[in-house]
């Protein structure tokens, strides 16, 4: 369950939490016109900071530009820095964020280009999506009866509310039979991804992961872990992944905001490598957890500090 903050932003200005409320009939409740991101930020030795925040700006401008929402008000600058002054003034040293930009209340039919846009940032205290054992044990999972989105349907590379009733309906399956996490296939029957996470699947050394023309969403983790793997001397490879592939992998882990990377000791009850978490995913471990936790150097500028933007003014 949530647990609510003080303040959400809402159109250029703060409100009550509770105050954050839609009308039943806004364009979004009927028909899911929204796209949205999950942003974490880190307590780290220096305070808190969001990781790879300009990233997450520019995948949720790119999502409302596929969807016809081009036109939100405000520049991926002011965007960041109403990210970073919610943590500020909820006092939070690491937190969860979740900005969402969608079509309010308006006209009620299909057509949702005269339906005024809304933003909303809301954060909160968020710990491990999938268990706090799940990054060293591995998690249990299963593929799918429900396919991923198929080309030209809705569009993957958007992170859209309406894509993720498709995402729902894999985890709730996955959960009603005794699984953690469900795996989707793609319209082809290849590999695609968990219902919030990217996949990768390690044979031999080598790190393989669908391409994002297998449905797949452009993670921001999922870019992390393969700049980490090259960097680390680790073969990364975006090919199609036949289904028997994930049976006979030495490992196969998650990424994700929510996620990070966490290992999979099962698929469909068929033990995956030593049925815990592989030599692969625990050096990622280390890597990504390293640049958050201050014992790696963030060379590539992943993190914001929150508080250092406010003595930058």
């Amino acid at each position: 369950m949530l647990n609510p903050t003080e303040k959400i932003w809402h159109n250029g200005r703060f409100i009550k939490w509770e105050d954050a409320t839609v009308h039943v009939l806004s364009h979004v409740v009927s028909y899911g016109s929204s796209v949205f991101e999950g942003i974490r930020c880190y307590g780290t030795p220096a305070g808190p900071a969001m990781f790879r925040l300009r990233e997450h700006i520019r995948r949720l401008m790119d999502s409302g530009k596929i969807y016809r929402m081009e036109n939100i008000g405000f520049t991926a600058d002011q965007l960041a820095e109403a990210m970073l002054e919610l943590v500020r003034v909820n006092h939070m040293d690491s937190a969860y964020l979740k900005p969402i930009v969608m079509r309010g209340y308006g006209e009620v039919g299909v057509n949702a280009l005269k339906n005024p846009i809304d933003i909303y940032i809301a954060c909160w205290n968020w710990g491990k999506y999938l268990g706090e054992e799940a990054l060293a044990e591995g998690v249990d999972v299963c593929v799918s009866s429900w396919t991923r989105l198929a080309p030209n349907t809705l569009p993957a590379m958007a992170k859209a509310g309406a894509n993720y009733m498709n995402s729902q309906l894999i985890k709730m399956e996955a959960l009603a039979n005794g699984y953690v996490e469900g795996i989707a296939l793609d319209s082809h029957g290849y590999v695609s991804e968990g219902s919030g996470e990217n996949i990768f699947v390690v044979r031999d050394g080598k790190i393989h992961t669908p391409p994002l023309g297998a449905s797949v969403l452009p993670g921001i983790t999922r870019d992390t872990v393969i700049t980490l793997a090259r960097e680390m001397g680790i073969p990364v490879v975006e090919t199609i992944v036949p289904r028997e592939m994930l049976y006979i992998a030495d490992e196969v882990f998650f990424s994700g905001t929510a996620a990070e990377i966490t290992p999979i000791r099962s698929i469909d009850r068929i033990t995956i490598g030593k049925g815990r978490r592989g030599p692969v995913a625990e050096a990622l471990q280390k890597e990504f957890f390293g640049v958050i936790n201050g014992s790696k150097p963030d060379q590539h500028g992943w993190l914001t500090p929150v508080h250092a933007a406010v003595a930058a003014k």
